[in-house]
């Protein structure tokens, strides 16, 4: 590892949770060297991975000047570099109930987004039999992910605290699994139209310069 590299990810070229973390790191300005697990081969669940994070999944992340300090679980990431290196309150929020608006926000991506719009990614790519009426039972969550999202994100711009924080940005790359894929040939849906402010939301995050450059490294190598 390059010494003045502070920190390592252990990430997935597809996977979502991995970039989530890399946004992060580079909105707060942090050095990181990211290793791309390769899951056809397991590297995931070999021992040199399960020993760091026994769950044998991604991301994980090794700081390196916090005596290699280990954690895993994007949102625990999320919050672990916001807490120990946010800078100016940058992507955090300083008034304590926005504190846990934030951390509610983070749960129902955990909980909500993440898994629903997983299931349908899996259903529909991955499953060897097709299943349409679990497809449309996942679909349909991720419509209502959407209209919770809506329904506040009409009223106000940022999901906490009047300004973009990592509850947003936790959001953005299952938000684009679900374009690509949850609602793609869904009929009768049409993102743009149906909600209108989430995906307002969205395309401004996208637009951050850091989040652009970590979306323009994923797609470069997913072209190799």
């Amino acid at each position: 590892m390059d010494a003045r590299v502070q920190f390592t990810l252990y990430t997935h070229i597809g996977g979502p949770n991995g970039w989530k973390v890399a946004f992060v790191l580079e909105e707060l300005g942090l050095t990181y060297e990211s290793i791309y697990l390769d899951f056809t081969k397991l590297e995931q669940k070999s021992p040199e991975h399960t020993k760091l994070n026994p769950n044998g999944r991604i991301p994980t992340l090794i700081d390196h000047k916090n005596n290699d300090f280990v954690i895993w679980e994007s949102n625990a990431i999320l919050l672990y570099l916001l807490e120990k290196y946010g800078k100016e309150d940058k992507l955090g929020v300083s008034d304590g109930n926005d504190k846990y608006n934030l951390l509610q926000w983070l749960f129902f991506q955990a909980s909500g987004q993440g898994p629903y719009f997983g299931q349908v990614f899996w259903f529909k790519r991955y499953h060897p039999e097709h299943l349409p009426g679990v497809i449309e039972r996942y679909q349909k969550e991720t419509q209502r992910v959407y209209s919770v999202l809506e329904s506040v994100l009409s009223k106000q711009e940022w999901l906490v605290g009047g300004k973009p924080t990592i509850a947003d940005i936790a959001f953005i790359t299952w938000n684009r699994a679900a374009f690509n894929v949850s609602f793609k040939d869904l009929p009768g849906v049409d993102v743009e139209k149906d909600y209108p402010s989430a995906y307002k939301w969205h395309k401004t995050l996208e637009e951050r310069p850091a989040v652009a450059k970590v979306l323009a490294v994923q797609a470069s190598m997913q072209k190799q």
